[in-house]
């Protein structure tokens, strides 16, 4: 069966994360990606990571798999006129240049919709398109420091942490990816394209939907909580005698059934904890009785106890763990492919699963320019002739592997 996406051709001017990880999200699923990126060291991001073999980074090759890597040079007069005639022949833009910077090439949404009434074009950016910090540069760090999430993560006491991964970034590419497809819904039933605006400050807003609802509600400023959560109690790590144990207790009901399972059957009576905003109040008290009771087990111990009981537990597992994860491997979560400089690696499957028409890691990520007379020749039709005169006149960087 055809692949969800594989009629649409997108092309792909992202760099960095949040572009690129929205333009994975659609070849996973078929979309033909093409990948546009400046001649000399392309993407930014071809530097980025830990180095591989054939002058690959793990960061590039870990991201990149199912696109077609071209290289055009967008300030040249050819080299726009070639991204403009692709924009005739496909259905999406993607970028993450700071914004106007595409306006003042000429390749804007306006200069991309003349060519082409019909195109999708997803511009994601720091801040977003208009207000008083459009043109800031905004990297994910910042975005996790302005946006409040730093300010409430970390240890409790400590003046916030940056999440461990780039979630300003990474929610900016599954919202950007979202937004593709219901602006693609649009066009099947109207014929017409239109613009997306994503902002990295707004993806984290969102993620802070619940927390900012509290503030709204009582005025008080959360700050960090370590593994814990104000909502809900208890829901966070704790020391046992072995290996450390995450916890999860989402209800009353389920904190009833808790307190005998490990022994404690009188705090499920205790005023101070019969509901969650009791247990809150008295959050020091409760924590500390609980913590001197899990020191009394190993982690091994708690865990059969607690998921035979029906209460969420976990280990707290490092990466080189995680690989090893018997769920990991029974449901091939982790991919293995070869790439032409790098050999043999491995990279994250397809997160969502769809039955009939499930997405895959298909082919690796592109070198420079790998594939650019090959689109140009497939998607332009260009012959001999038409790539030499482009490569003549700069627009396409010079010869590339």
């Amino acid at each position: 069966m055809q692949l969800p996406l594989e009629d649409i051709k997108v092309i792909d001017l992202s760099h960095a994360l949040a572009g690129p990880f929205c333009s994975t999200m659609l070849a996973d699923y078929g979309a033909q990606v093409f990948k546009i990126e400046p001649p000399g060291a392309g993407d930014i991001a071809r530097a980025w990571g830990a180095p591989m073999p054939g002058g690959e980074t793990a960061y590039f090759v870990s991201l990149h798999r199912n696109k077609k890597g071209l290289v055009l040079d967008l300030k040249n007069p050819e080299g726009k006129e070639t991204f403009l005639r692709m924009v005739e022949r496909c259905d999406v833009v993607l970028e993450n240049y700071r914004p106007g910077t595409l306006e003042k090439l000429g390749l804007d949404y306006a200069a991309a919709r003349k060519r082409n009434p019909a195109i999708i074009y997803c511009s994601v950016s720091g801040y977003g398109q208009d207000g008083p910090y459009r043109d800031r540069p905004a990297l994910d760090l910042i975005l996790q420091a302005e946006s409040g999430i730093i300010s409430v993560t970390g240890e409790a006491g400590g003046s916030g942490a940056r999440a461990g991964v780039s979630i300003a970034d990474m929610t900016a590419g599954m919202n950007a990816a979202y937004a593709i497809l219901l602006a693609l819904r649009v066009k099947e039933r109207t014929g017409v394209g239109q613009s997306i605006d994503v902002s990295m400050m707004e993806g984290q807003l969102a993620l802070l939907g619940t927390m900012l609802g509290g503030y709204f509600a009582n005025g008080e400023i959360p700050g960090p909580l370590g593994t814990a959560y104000k909502a809900l109690l208890p829901y966070q790590t704790f020391h046992t005698k072995t290996r450390d144990l995450a916890l999860a207790v989402a209800s009353d009901k389920q904190w009833k059934a808790f307190c005998p399972l490990i022994g404690c059957a009188e705090l499920a009576a205790d005023a101070r904890y019969l509901n969650n905003a009791a247990r809150d109040t008295n959050r020091a008290s409760l924590v500390a009785r609980l913590q001197a009771v899990f020191l009394t087990r190993t982690y091994d111990e708690w865990e059969k106890l607690l998921n035979e009981g029906g209460i969420p537990v976990g280990a707290i597992n490092n990466l080189a763990q995680v690989v090893e994860h018997p769920q990991v491997k029974a449901r091939g979560s982790l991919v293995d492919i070869d790439h032409p400089k790098v050999g043999k690696t491995r990279v994250v499957g397809v997160p969502a699963r769809l039955s009939a028409t499930p997405g895959s890691v298909r082919t690796p990520s592109p070198s420079l320019g790998q594939h650019t007379e090959e689109v140009l020749r497939a998607l332009l039709e260009l012959d001999d002739a038409g790539i030499a005169a482009l490569r003549a006149a700069g627009a396409l960087g010079g010869a590339q592997s």
